[in-house]
């Protein structure tokens, strides 16, 4: 005989719901928006601004870098380079000023911007990007290539868009960390490095 002495003595619960009732299975509102989940950030692209998104930069100094970078380009990769091998591969290091930029969609990158060479001069396009920059600490800006020109062409954005939530949990550190996690270059038997001398 079943012992029934552990059931409460007026045990009406309900028999177990249909696993497959779609009351039960469909998703609310709050997990379609996000609300219960947080985005980690492990990817940071490294490149210009998409000619058919707007974007801001971030207004603090301490967001942007003036470093040396060497492009691969049969290969489109940017690697940051360790400050001791500057001096060893001149022509291929090239001074930039990394820009950390957010656009409408809240997507983060590092954009690259080439800084004068030892003689001071600079081209037009990326003298233009360099203003582009300082327009977008302050508003949102859209830029694109005018061959004619020879620089950037840079639209304003003229409707009211909220100011961009930068992201309070990490750093600008964690983004380098982030955007070139495989490719960095510290030492002489880095692949790109065995590239460019023609050894792989």
């Amino acid at each position: 005989m079943k012992d029934n002495s552990d059931l409460p003595e007026d045990d009406d619960r309900q028999p177990t719901s249909n696993p497959f009732d779609p009351k039960r299975l469909r998703l609310s509102q709050r997990f379609a928006q996000g609300a219960d989940v947080k985005r980690a950030l492990v990817t940071v692209p490294v490149r210009k601004p998409s000619p058919q998104e707007f974007f801001r930069v971030h207004p603090d100094e301490d967001w942007r870098l003036d470093t040396a970078l060497i492009e691969i380009k049969a290969d489109r990769e940017v690697y940051l380079v360790d400050p001791k091998i500057w001096p060893l591969f001149p022509n291929e290091c090239k001074p930039k000023t990394l820009y950390t930029t957010i656009d409408r969609r809240n997507v983060i990158t590092l954009w690259p911007v080439r800084l004068p060479d030892e003689h001071g001069r600079l081209d037009d396009r990326s003298r233009s990007a360099h203003e582009a920059a300082q327009l977008a600490t302050e508003k949102w800006v859209r830029l694109s290539a005018d061959m004619a020109l020879g620089a950037y062409r840079i639209d304003v954005a003229m409707g009211v868009f909220p100011d961009p939530v930068w992201p309070n949990d990490v750093t600008f550190q964690d983004l380098l960390k982030i955007a070139f996690k495989s490719k960095m270059i510290e030492d002489l038997d880095h692949p790109a490095l065995r590239r460019l001398r023609g050894e792989i």
